[in-house]
């Protein structure tokens, strides 16, 4: 019995045309993956079987849940079928999330809408339900905000709106994407288990590759609007036949060329014992204040030309140990000395040149209103001699050609060029004051794993060339292990491994360790599932 079925639908926004005989069904109790890169039409699709389209989008085909046309009913029965027959996860929760409503009340609208439910009756159903997604009542009361909630109990929160009603079909746009790994597994492991027991059809969306391998029943790999190839999965890794779905696989794995590192002998960045402590509410009325340890007796160096990773779960203090180092923030106890200087509990101007970041979401670290000409001057600001007259135009664009750019870049808006293009921009203000240390935060997990490759050769050729040295922090191990010649791994504030990379990798010491490389997903290895195939 077919639960979704998509015929030949096509979708044009104006003149523009988005998708192009998409064709694809779900079953009840069946897991479809939908993967190909930013801008293939994955989401588009997700919508499209929602009806949750541009007011200029018009549509061809058919979308039928079930015995019902999707594209030809009226909106008020789309509304019953929204959250009742369907549920949608989206990709960023805390955007899909009323910051101003409690947890509770947001499930139990779904009820209410939905529902004869009164109020008692439908927070009683709200609680059950988070309850079941692993939040519950004790540790997580319905009265919670979604800022006081971890990312993946948010998702877990967006996952619970979606289920409130049981639906017959739930779609999960990028469910796991800024997820740390162990959170992720769980996230997985939830849906699975979702799926198998209200025996609903799961439309997955993701540029995840292993992630597909591992848990979906069946491939669907779109392109330019379009599906280039589509099978069982097992079937399809073992007979790739389409030169689009071997680059995905290929990028999916890449390893990064990177150079011996050329370590100086003295460290350029030294953390000596930090501890950092955040204050926590009272409970009562002039009861003492008491305090959160974030960051607790951290210590280790970087040198010149070192590549240095940092791993860890989401809340393990990778966060505000990076803000420590920028002299964003001060620090309870021990010191941070970059060359040579004290920059806890503030970094000297003269310092920030020296030290540059690269942060998770370009677009959300620049100036909308700013051309990339400003951005990339903004580093300047605190330089003791910044470039005069026609250097400018030089530096911008020598800036700009050393990550792929183009000179004539420099005049356009950020919104003008694409995720990857971004991360390039931002790469490029991190050099173009000629940094001797670059932290990069997160930065390419939001990419597609082609436009990851590349910028992950990119850091690899810049290093190469101007022999940096980075603190790479990231969630996504298999990155880490091929940018990094030594990890850190940080749990509840503290470092509780730390070695070569390659050493910690194959032979991890720690339980924390081996758990966070369990949980990591990984490609198949596609000679073993050739041979269980024949």
């Amino acid at each position: 019995m077919t639960l979704l079925s998509v015929e030949n639908l096509s979708l044009a926004i104006g003149p523009l045309p988005i998708l192009r005989d998409v064709t694809f069904s779900v079953a009840p109790g069946e897991i479809v993956a939908i993967t190909g890169e930013s801008g293939s039409g994955k989401s588009m699709t997700a919508l499209s079987v929602m009806q949750l389209l541009p007011d200029a989008a018009t549509t061809q085909g058919a979308i039928h849940l079930q015995d019902r046309d999707l594209l030809t009913i009226p909106e008020s029965d789309l509304c019953d079928i929204r959250g009742n027959d369907i549920g949608m996860v989206f990709q960023e929760p805390m955007t899909a999330l009323n910051p101003v409503k409690t947890i509770g009340e947001q499930v139990a609208e779904t009820i209410l809408i939905h529902s004869a439910s009164t109020k008692s009756e439908a927070h009683n159903q709200a609680a059950a339900m988070l309850t079941r997604v692993g939040l519950p009542q004790d540790r997580f009361p319905l009265s919670r905000y979604p800022h006081e909630l971890s990312g993946g109990q948010r998702q877990r929160v967006v996952i619970a709106m979606a289920i409130a009603r049981r639906p017959r079909l739930l779609i999960a746009d990028e469910p796991t994407t800024a997820l740390d790994v162990t959170t992720q597994a769980r996230i997985l492991d939830l849906l699975k288990d979702l799926v198998q027991e209200f025996d609903m059809g799961l439309l997955m969306i993701t540029h995840d590759l292993a992630v597909v391998a591992d848990m979906a029943h069946r491939i669907i790999v779109m392109r330019h609007g379009e599906i280039v190839e589509q099978g069982d999965t097992r079937h399809l890794l073992a007979n790739m036949s389409h030169p689009y779905t071997k680059a995905l696989f290929e990028a999916s794995s890449h390893q990064v060329d990177l150079p011996a590192p050329d370590e100086g002998p003295v460290p350029i960045l030294s953390v000596e014992n930090a501890t950092r402590d955040y204050p926590l509410p009272r409970t009562r009325l002039f009861a003492p204040r008491e305090h959160a340890r974030a960051v607790n007796n951290v210590s280790f160096d970087i040198h010149q030309g070192e590549r240095l990773g940092l791993v860890g779960e989401s809340g393990c203090g990778k966060s505000t140990l990076t803000r420590a180092i920028l002299g964003l923030e001060p620090l309870q106890s021990g010191t941070i000395t970059a060359f040579g200087t004290t920059v806890s509990p503030s970094m000297p101007a003269a310092q920030r040149t020296k030290t540059q970041v690269v942060f998770q979401d370009p677009y959300g670290s620049f100036n909308p209103r700013k051309k990339v000409i400003s951005i990339l001057l903004e580093p300047f600001h605190n330089h003791p001699s910044p470039p005069r007259g026609r250097e400018w135009f030089d530096v911008i664009g020598g800036a700009l050609e050393e990550v792929g750019l183009q000179d004539s870049d420099s005049d356009k808006y950020i919104h003008e060029f694409s995720g990857g293009q971004r991360q390039r921009i931002a790469i490029a203000r991190a050099l173009i004051t000629k940094p001797e240390l670059i932290i990069f935060d997160e930065a390419v997990s939001a990419l597609d794993v082609s436009i990851r490759a590349q910028i992950l050769d990119l850091i690899a050729d810049l290093s190469r060339r101007h022999n940096l040295a980075y603190l790479f922090i990231s969630h996504d191990l298999s990155v880490v292990r091929t940018v990094t010649d030594r990890v850190l791994v940080m749990q509840s504030g503290e470092i509780v491994e730390h070695g070569d990379t390659e050493s910690v990798f194959t032979d991890p010491q720690h339980p924390y360790t081996r758990s966070l490389i369990a949980a990591a997903p990984v490609l198949p290895d596609l000679k073993e599932v050739q041979n269980a195939l024949a």
